[in-house]
């Protein structure tokens, strides 16, 4: 019982650090890569539809992404929802495939973005812990069971620990990030 609260726990948090790392793949850092469209969402004959289902996504060169349709008479609407998008890009067609510029970084544009980047950390750090108090109030139901309160303290201490991995590990992810983002 006490092992399944314990890997239940650390099957959450890993889910977190997970999600923070795809998260933080979609923040434009001053260098083109697909996931930066990964979250675009396409009206596709009404069906909000991700952008990588409806067309090849490459990066040829260091500031440019290029979208090719595999249906070329879905590409307004790729155009427009990578329009709308919070990237501040402006994509252009040649009626074959779209063009996507990224415009150099400016420094408050780099300083928003950071910002942006740490409170992203942040809502994970609140979402591991809400992961360990869900944990240690399992175990408090587990010591009503007939586990000993030494065995749920020992319990609470791997959980606690786990913990403090977890958010490291996010902190490293978001060092990391913060690095690229503030890279000329």
């Amino acid at each position: 019982m006490i092992e399944d609260v314990l890997r239940q726990a650390r099957e959450r948090m890993e889910a977190r650090v997970e999600n923070f790392r795809r998260e933080l793949a979609a923040v434009r850092a001053g260098r083109a890569t697909p996931a930066l469209l990964e979250k675009i969402r396409v009206d596709y004959y009404g069906t909000p539809t991700p952008i990588h289902q409806l067309a090849t996504i490459t990066a040829p060169e260091p500031r440019m992404l290029v979208v090719q349709p595999w249906d070329k008479s879905v590409m307004g609407e790729i155009e427009k929802a990578i329009a709308k998008s919070d990237l501040g890009v402006n994509p252009s067609s040649d009626g074959q495939v779209i063009r996507i510029v990224l415009p150099p970084l400016t420094e408050e544009t780099r300083n928003e973005l950071v910002k942006r980047v740490r409170k992203m950390a942040e809502e994970e750090r609140v979402a591991v812990r809400n992961v360990r108090r869900q944990a240690n109030d399992d175990l408090k139901e587990l010591e009503d069971q007939g586990f000993s309160e030494d065995e749920i303290r020992r319990a609470q201490e791997k959980v606690q620990e786990l913990t403090d991995r977890t958010i490291a590990r996010i902190d490293e992810l978001l060092a990391a990030k913060e690095k690229e983002i503030r890279e000329v």
